[in-house]
């Protein structure tokens, strides 16, 4: 399979069309191609703002728990029958617009030739980290298609959405993947970092082995997209979860390029990307420049002035404060209105919060936030 290097990646400006999308989703994989949150995706005029949540499905909703009793993470992952049900049971219960499958960014790393486990109370924990040239060249990229669990859960998704709901819209079904600066921290660094020492250093000191590092990741990202797009999702989003480590020179010099590869890459599989990183507010201009055709917003931004900085001919994604949702009904009720009154009205919004639900959060208060946001919408 051939992708562009990070060398040939395209214009800022340029980006696929949303009549191109469209059509080629259609004729692609997604039976929810024309569906509310789609068409959000691509700033086309909809009934009402789409509303999803990062990690919806998760930790904070017993459903889920009682899985977790009898399954580890990656086993759950790594079972299409219980990651399809806990993706589906968390979209029903919500009443969201769009189901994100239950997967985990690291999953790639298996597929390299690189374990890792997730150790409780630390999170992920790589057990030898890829530091040097050789450690890089020794990653493999012909093993992607070990990854088609995820593909095959989608599929379970997809096939359970298929018929539109009480209100004539198909459920959005995403898929995922980490963008290559997140991943390749991970790989660098053996799990999470404060400073990234490791990984700026390698950046820094071997930028061709850097370069070879992204293009690896990027092949088997690519592919991976594209399991999963033929498998029946709808859009695809890229966490970059690490990127707010980044000042605008190094994510500009050192990540931009092979980012907006990866962008055009999925793009190129027919269905929009959304790009999502965290503490980005200082990187909204430059991440702008990766083509994606959504800009997940964190909360540290205002809405109104994150979508100025990414500009209008984008989609914008978010942006509640995930803690929020642990405060009363009127004050919850009151974030949700002044994120929608941000937004405007203006086509390509799509409500989320601007990171994931953390553990403990009421159930209750996600479910108020999709009401609320279907009140302001018909008020």
């Amino acid at each position: 399979m051939q992708i562009p290097s990070v060398a040939e990646t395209t214009s800022p400006s340029a980006s696929v069309s949303s009549s191109t999308l469209v059509s080629r989703a259609t004729g692609a994989s997604s039976a929810g191609a024309g569906s509310r949150f789609v068409r959000a995706c691509l700033r086309q005029p909809v009934d009402r703002t789409p509303v999803w949540f990062l990690r919806q499905a998760g930790r904070y909703m017993p459903e889920y728990m009682a899985v977790r009793k009898h399954h580890t993470l990656l086993e759950i992952c790594k079972s299409p029958e219980i990651a399809a049900e806990v993706t589906i049971t968390a979209a029903e219960k919500l009443g969201v617009d769009a189901a994100i499958i239950f997967a985990d960014l690291l999953l790639p790393f298996e597929v390299m030739g690189l374990d890792f486990e997730f150790v409780a109370g630390e999170g992920p924990m790589v057990h030898k980290p890829v530091r040097t040239a050789e450690d890089i060249a020794a990653l493999r990229t012909d093993r992607a298609a070990d990854l088609g669990y995820v593909a095959e859960a989608i599929g379970k998704v997809a096939a359970h959405f298929r018929q539109p709901r009480a209100d004539g819209d198909q459920l959005g079904i995403i898929g995922f993947c980490g963008a290559p600066f997140t991943l390749a921290s991970y790989m660098i660094e053996g799990g999470s970092s404060r400073n990234y020492v490791e990984t700026k250093t390698l950046m820094y000191r071997q930028p061709a082995a850097w370069q070879m590092l992204m293009e690896k990741l990027n092949l088997v990202l690519t592919e991976y997209a594209l399991q999963q797009v033929e498998a029946g999702a709808d859009v695809i989003q890229i966490f970059d979860s690490w990127a707010g480590a980044l000042s605008v020179a190094d994510y500009r010099e050192f990540v931009l390029p092979a980012t907006a590869a990866l962008v055009r890459a999925v793009q190129g599989h027919g269905v929009p990307v959304i790009y999502f990183g965290v503490d980005t507010a200082s990187l909204l201009p430059t991440m702008r420049e990766t083509g994606a055709d959504v800009i997940g917003l964190d909360w540290r931004v205002p809405l109104d002035a994150g979508w100025e900085a990414v500009g209008h001919n984008r989609g914008v994604q978010g942006n509640l404060d995930p803690i929020t949702l642990f405060a009363g009904p009127e004050l919850l009720r009151q974030r949700v209105r002044e994120v929608m009154e941000q937004a405007g009205g203006r086509p390509g919004h799509i409500f989320n919060l601007g990171h994931g639900i953390v553990p403990g959060t009421p159930v209750e208060s996600a479910q108020r936030v999709v009401e609320y946001v279907r009140e302001f919408c018909a008020g």
